[in-house]
């Protein structure tokens, strides 16, 4: 791969290098193409993937549903396929709410469009995704979801790590990860996000007859007819539901799966569909039923994959039979040569047979993922608050697992605690495909650059660095020479009017690896990525540069005092959107990435 390589001449201050046109001191260089992967900047690539056969389990230890903390590797033994397996990694992860030494007082004194991926919390290894899941839960249950998490939002620890999703028609990112809970709150107050009615959420009375459409019907064969269409109507619209719903769960473990570490999807929904039994009120009983346990295994095993917990929250709270609602109207019975029910009897007995089918499906994705289901509780909040704290404490336990472990078996994991009698929660196994096919089935699996750039993720911060971003037009940029025609892979196709932003990065070198050469020489071999989006988190264009540079011991010094600094530049539609900076530290393994709204850039 070639990459654009520069033999350091300093200036006075840091160094600059300006990756777009000029090299350091104002020599010409040639950019190299990007290097990162086609899924986040969209340029050809070679990729190098490397895969150890270490086998990765999140368990959460709780008692009374409380997460326990300080338990000794030594009382966990991990089996597989009723095999003990050797524990070889061993983690214990929680909550950290105590601000890192200084980084506030950096933030603070940072000069006007200036940003920093240095996180004010460091990062615990878990992140929190709230889905508030329209599509499936009645309108009426949606706005008290919404006021609810604003409640938690309000007093939530100040380093919860959130992104939150709406489906509705579609799936859709209204914030990525941020610890800022007003950004949060917002964004669920949205009026342009708010709650919907869904199109395809049908309650009873499509599976019943209203008492006018009954009077218009002479006999009891006409009536059981029309019952029959509006069963079979219901069952094709719980079809649709459920293959968009799991769509949607498909797209966002795909997604979270370039996301290292644990993550918790907490879902707010007011239907789990897992069957449709066979209704014996019907003509044809069994026309109308349903199984969709293929389905729920399929998205459960890829959520595994990508280490994401399902914390399952029924939105509806605690239910009321329905013959006790005081809109209910009880419709004709229509039993054709069965025993004919009370018509309020039946109607408590269906409602009660598909909540207890919804909330097995509930279940059954928590205990398959390592998350918790909560249903029954109109205290949602409350849920939201214990998943998070629960599912950010846990222990991670690291195996090696037998030998042919590409044999595309699914794979057993059974976790025992010595003593205790806690409650465990984590992942019941995992498919041991060959490392292509994981490759092929994990879009979100990418390069370690890709992942940084994906719009919403959480910063990264292993190499850490600050960004002055301004538009090209800003007088402070006035006398610098900047690259001329269109800056970005994807200029060409944007359309007017646009405008350019200039990105000055300077890295940390702290917080990166440089090798030594004779001479007492360094060297360093980084990568720079610059990703626009637009407000619906399209990307519309992108930048890709590596830099490789050699320095003697006095300028390495300088390096060292001063940072490295990198000038680039990126055409992006005069609209409001999102600008991804990411850094990658080639030799290191590390990378840096920050996001910030471009409109904001341009004040």
């Amino acid at each position: 791969m070639q990459s654009l390589r520069i033999i350091a001449h300093l200036t006075f201050g840091a160094l600059l290098i300006s990756v777009s046109a000029t090299g350091a001191a104002g020599q010409e260089a040639q950019p190299a193409p990007a290097s990162a992967s086609d899924s986040a900047l969209g340029a050809a690539t070679t990729v190098l993937h490397a895969h150890a056969n270490l086998v990765l389990v999140d368990v959460v230890v709780t008692e009374r549903d409380n997460a326990v903390h300080g338990l000794d590797r030594s009382r966990f033994h991990v089996f597989e396929d009723g095999r003990e397996q050797t524990i070889v990694s061993f983690d214990e992860h929680r909550p950290n709410d105590k601000p890192a030494a200084g980084v506030a007082g950096m933030q603070a004194a940072l000069p006007p469009h200036t940003y920093s991926n240095a996180q004010l919390y460091p990062d615990a290894g878990a992140f929190s995704v709230l889905l508030l899941d329209g599509l499936n839960t009645p309108l009426e249950n949606q706005g008290d979801v919404r006021r609810q998490v604003v409640e938690y939002l309000s007093k939530a620890p100040p380093s919860t790590s959130m992104a939150i999703f709406t489906l509705a028609a579609q799936l859709q990112m209204i914030k990525g990860f941020t610890t800022n809970a007003s950004e949060l709150r917002d964004a669920v107050e949205n009026r342009k996000t708010g709650s919907q009615q869904s199109v395809l959420l049908d309650t009873q009375s499509a599976l019943n007859l209203s008492p006018a459409t009954a009077e218009m019907l002479t006999n009891t064969k006409a009536l059981a007819s029309e019952q029959q269409k509006l069963a079979d109507i219901t069952a094709d619209m719980t079809d649709q539901r459920v293959r968009m719903t799991h769509d949607a769960l498909r797209r966002l473990a795909r997604y979270l799966s370039a996301i290292p570490g644990r993550k918790n999807l907490i879902w707010f929904s007011g239907s789990f569909p897992i069957a449709l039994d066979p209704n014996d009120q019907l003509i044809d009983p069994l026309k109308a039923a349903r199984r969709y346990t293929d389905e729920l295994r399929e998205t459960s095993d890829l959520l595994t994959a990508a280490r994401v917990a399902v914390y399952p929250v029924d939105a509806r709270g605690i239910m009321t039979q329905t013959s006790a609602d005081a809109s209910y109207k009880p419709a004709p019975n229509v039993a054709f040569g069965r025993a004919n029910l009370p018509v309020a009897a039946k109607d408590d007995s269906t409602l009660q047979k598909h909540t207890e089918s919804e909330h097995a499906s509930m279940e059954r994705i928590a205990d398959a993922t390592g998350g918790k289901a909560y249903t029954n509780t109109n205290d949602l909040k409350k849920a939201v608050e214990k998943a998070v704290e629960n599912g950010s404490s846990y222990y991670t336990i690291g195996y090696v697992p037998p030998t042919n472990p590409s044999d595309g078996q699914f794979r057993r994991i059974q976790i025992r605690l010595e003593s205790g009698g806690y409650a465990l929660a984590y992942r019941k196994g995992y498919y041991a495909v060959p490392a292509n096919q994981i490759d092929a089935g994990n879009r979100g699996a990418t390069s370690l650059l890709a992942a940084a750039a994906l719009h919403g993720a959480p910063p990264a911060t292993q190499v850490l660095f600050k960004a002055r971003v301004l538009d090209a037009t800003d007088p402070s940029l006035k006398g610098i020479k900047l690259p001329e025609g269109p800056a970005g892979e994807m200029a060409a196709t944007l359309k007017e009017p646009v405008r350019r932003y200039i990105a000055e990065v300077t890295v940390d070198p702290s917080s990166i690896a440089f090798d030594t050469l004779p001479d007492d020489q360094r060297k360093v071999n980084l990568e720079f990525a610059m990703v626009g989006f637009d407000a619906a988190g399209k990307r519309v264009n992108y930048l890709g540069r590596s830099v490789a540079l050699q320095l003697d011991p006095a300028q390495y010094a300088q390096i060292m005092a001063n940072g490295i600094r990198v000038r680039m530049a990126l055409d992006l539609p005069s609209s409001e959107g999102f600008l991804r900076i990411a850094v990658q530290d080639l030799a290191a393994g590390r990378a840096g990435s920050l996001e910030i709204p471009v409109t904001e850039a341009a004040k």
